[in-house]
């Protein structure tokens, strides 16, 4: 069984940065595709960044040159540095594993940037 808790998620001004962090549990950690998506109101979930256990990363078009996604293994561990935060990033962050043709989720951090 797989858990994942994201955490880093606030309020910040447009313009502003912050990093969300997600620890996994379990041993499959080290061969599994991390990914972040995002859900704003009203909307769909998102892809926003993922990152194979290869370390290849890629970005949605909206947050290429802003966000950067990234792991640490022996933590088990994923990052998304957002730099340049605009309104329209502001929606609820969750953390994705995926193994196996299996998704796991997170419960969702809160990321709400103020114009």
């Amino acid at each position: 069984q797989v858990q994942l808790v994201e955490s880093g998620g606030g309020l910040v001004q447009a313009g502003g940065s912050l990093r969300l962090s997600c620890g996994a549990s379990g041993s499959i950690f080290s061969i599994s595709t991390m990914g972040w998506f995002r859900q704003a109101p009203g909307a769909q979930r998102e892809l926003v960044a993922r990152i194979t256990s290869g370390g290849s990363t890629n970005y949605a078009d909206s947050v290429k040159g802003r966000f950067a996604i990234s792991r640490d293994n022996a933590k088990n561990a994923v990052y998304l540095q957002m730099n340049s935060l605009k309104a329209e990033d502001t929606a609820v962050y969750y953390c994705n594993l995926f193994v196996g043709w299996n998704n796991y989720w997170g419960q969702g951090t809160q990321v709400t940037v103020s114009s």
